[in-house]
């Protein structure tokens, strides 16, 4: 238990101090950097699947599983892109936000999509969110476009990684592989261009755009690692950690300033959050075993990787 909960922390963590790690790859701009993640991220993969001697399962994927992995890829692909563009363009703050929300987004689709019913704590939960976000938007001056495309883009991709039930690394590789081309072009494009960052700014940031796929597998891995060690339940809470951490650089790293009303619409969202986390408590306790969820509703991703161990995006893995 004491093991998962340090992997978990561990996970969460990294995920949550990406805004440190993306900031060293400017001057590269966000699509320059979001092409690079994609590309090592497929190298990463595959030399992870050679030495687990996995290949077989990616080849007996089906047509339309490489289909649903294309559109988790889009969905992915989306989510990092305006992660990266929000906390390199100072709004960390915004983007955290995205991932404080993301799980009522998440029980949201489990409802449209899914035809899942709702504990009455739940629908709770989400009518005390609205107001928060409303807030949010107020103090900001306007819609939290950034933090909806976050939590909607990261939902969405969730709801595919539901769906398509297959273990984590085959999914991440095979959205990698569908992202490999489009990057590598891209990349070539500004090299020839003229308008690269990958090279002329000394060893050390060659090895941090090269490093992009490591970071975006480890805590993938740790979490994955995590799952199998300790109930969804506890999972649940430790989440948090991710957007709490982005909360607080931006606060105390980015010197982003927050608006009273901005306070009081995360304070809002907090309150919901408390409540989704009583709930799945509520339904944990239920159960004789810590068994896997049965619904996005229930499920920690909405939490933040998309469903199980096996469906752990984050990505991610998302971050």
């Amino acid at each position: 238990m004491r093991k998962g909960v340090l992997l978990a922390i561990g996970a969460y963590l990294m995920w949550g101090l990406f805004p440190l790690y993306w900031r060293l790859l400017e001057p590269a701009g966000a699509v320059e950097i979001l092409a690079h993640r994609m590309f090592w991220s497929a190298v990463v993969m595959g030399i992870g699947i050679t030495l687990l001697r996995r290949w077989r399962e990616v080849r007996n994927l089906s047509a339309r599983t490489w289909l649903l992995i294309t559109l988790g890829a889009i969905f992915v692909s989306i989510n990092w892109g305006v992660y990266i563009y929000a906390v390199n363009n100072d709004h960390v703050i915004e983007a955290s936000l995205g991932y404080f929300i993301n799980p009522l987004v998440a029980v949201a689709l489990g409802v449209a999509a899914l035809r899942e019913k709702l504990s009455p704590l739940q629908w709770a939960a989400l009518a005390v969110a609205v107001p928060g976000v409303v807030l949010t938007g107020l103090g900001a001056g306007g819609v939290p476009y950034l933090s909806l495309i976050l939590a909607v883009s990261f939902g969405l991709y969730g709801l595919v990684k539901r769906v398509i039930g297959i273990p984590s690394a085959i999914s991440l590789l095979g959205e990698s592989s569908v992202l490999l081309a489009p990057a590598l072009g891209f990349l070539i494009f500004l090299q020839v261009d003229g308008r690269a960052h990958f090279t002329g700014y000394g060893a050390w940031h060659i090895v941090a755009m090269a490093g992009s796929g490591l970071v975006t597998a480890v805590p993938l891995l740790l979490f994955g690692a995590a799952a199998r060690l300790i109930p969804l339940s506890v999972l649940g809470f430790l989440q948090y950690l991710n957007p709490l951490t982005q909360f607080l650089l931006g606060v105390l790293w980015a010197g982003e300033r927050l608006a009273p009303t901005r306070w009081a619409g995360f304070a809002v969202i907090w309150v919901s959050l408390m409540v989704l986390s009583v709930d799945a408590v509520r339904r944990s306790r239920r159960r004789r075993t810590p068994a896997r969820p049965g619904s996005m509703g229930e499920s920690i991703p909405g939490s933040m990787q998309g469903g199980t161990d096996e469906s752990a995006g984050q990505v991610a893995g998302a971050r």
